[in-house]
């Protein structure tokens, strides 16, 4: 459990669409094996503390011969941002794929000194 200390509480969120490779034939549609899509998020503003970060698809447009393979996280989070990282195998088709993301976090008190 994560718990927060501080008076002000930030929540960021966002939508984005990582690829539409059937538009393109890109690896993600026409490939095999494994394969990874990595998407850079900044956020508006700056985290006192690492903040917690929840990925999710919102949509998904992926071939339905194969077996439908993903897997979705948040990595490298840090106070600015942090990466969707997007990943697939087998044989599976992907066309496109939006995430959802929601970052909460601590953030700087207007009231807290800073003595460097």
């Amino acid at each position: 459990m994560k718990k927060f200390n501080r008076n002000q509480l930030g929540v960021e969120q966002g939508s984005r669409v990582l690829f539409s490779d059937f538009e393109h034939d890109g690896k993600m549609w026409t490939g095999s094996g494994p394969r990874e899509f990595r998407e850079p998020v900044n956020f508006d503003g700056r985290f006192f503390e690492l903040p917690s970060v929840q990925v999710s698809i919102s949509m998904w447009d992926i071939a339905g011969e194969t077996n439908q393979r993903v897997d979705i996280t948040a990595e490298n989070i840090s106070h600015d941002g942090f990466e969707i990282v997007f990943k697939t195998w087998g044989d599976t088709r992907v066309a496109r794929i939006r995430a959802d993301w929601l970052a909460i976090g601590s953030l700087s008190d207007p009231d807290d000194w800073d003595v460097d």
